[in-house]
């Protein structure tokens, strides 16, 4: 995924979500809704959110230093799940107490036609964020084959992108459900079914928030690279002529554009050592232009009948 892209994204989603946030507090002032208000919430959290990811980004960038031989590109991970964090214990949460509030102090919803309104306006701009989002997700992915959106979630190792798509797709099926609440406590004269749709947003939240958890998670704790590009290394090692066997390829995810590739390969014997030293330098260069992503590569050479090994870079 191209920081362009990434970029991107997240600013029209910071946008929507900003302006978005602002309507929602509106209406649910004028009308007493509790579904809006925890909607505005729910806004006003994926707002801050998108803030976050974009200092992960910024912080992503530093350059390696003694501390930090590798880099900082894993700082986009743990952003990404101080999100997950944030998503679960301050949007779930306080839409769940507020559901909680009003059903144990029940009122009536003044204006609903202002909710409506909001609401309708809300998904549209939610619709427009999420199509980019995704558009810009496949394109990161490409998939040659059309997949499931959650397979390409756990395939992905950038979770600027997927953070997006759940928090948007999570911001559909609230506005969804904050009508619905709206509508029930206006047309059919339920007040509780406004609580109750602030519950279910919670839900909603709390269930987008541990998917994200777990997909951070595993890319926080270093995730190998994903199956096409260990294969075409592999493709690589075995054709060329000097190894005999791959004994051991291990890659991971640094960041998401940044694959670390340890090696050990077993080479013929009777090879010279300025031939082992050429065909290692010919395989690392190889390697690097068919995936520029794999930005440091460490090498094991051994000699197949002695057994010793030399490492090389």
């Amino acid at each position: 995924m191209k920081q362009g892209s990434s970029h991107k994204v997240i600013y029209t989603a910071l946008a929507a979500n900003l302006l978005i946030a602002i309507s929602k507090f509106a209406a649910a002032y004028i009308t007493g809704s509790s579904a809006m208000m925890s909607e505005g919430v729910h806004s006003v959290v994926d707002t801050g959110n998108q803030g976050l990811l974009l200092l992960g980004m910024s912080r992503a960038k530093k350059p390696a230093d003694a501390a930090h031989p590798f880099g900082y590109g894993a700082e986009i991970y743990f952003w990404a799940f101080v999100v997950a964090i944030l998503i679960f214990a301050v949007g779930a949460g306080i839409s769940f107490f507020e559901g909680v509030y009003k059903l144990l102090n029940p009122h009536p919803i003044t204006d609903p036609y202002i909710n409506y309104i909001v609401l309708g306006v809300a998904f549209v701009f939610e619709a427009a964020a999420w199509g980019i989002a995704y558009k810009e997700f496949r394109k990161a992915q490409n998939v040659q084959q059309p997949s499931g959106i959650l397979t390409a979630v756990r395939q992905s190792k950038d979770p600027t992108i997927f953070t997006v798509l759940f928090e948007d797709s999570a911001a559909m099926l609230g506005l969804l459900v904050a009508a619905a609440g709206v509508a029930a406590a206006h047309a059919l004269g339920l007040q509780w079914a406004d609580g109750v749709a602030s519950i279910v947003i919670a839900a909603i939240l709390a269930g987008a928030a541990v998917m994200l958890a777990v997909e951070t998670k595993g890319l926080l704790i270093g995730e190998a690279a994903s199956r096409p590009v260990v294969r075409g290394i592999r493709e690589i090692v075995r054709d060329a002529p000097e190894i005999l066997h791959i004994n051991e390829l291990r890659t991971m995810h640094l960041a998401p554009q940044e694959i670390l590739l340890a090696l050990s390969v077993d080479f013929a014997d009777g090879i010279s050592s300025e031939a082992v030293e050429e065909a290692v330098s010919q395989l690392e260069r190889r390697i690097k232009h068919a995936y520029p992503e794999v930005q440091r590569v460490f090498i094991e050479v051994q000699a197949k009948q002695a057994g010793t090994a030399r490492r090389l870079r």
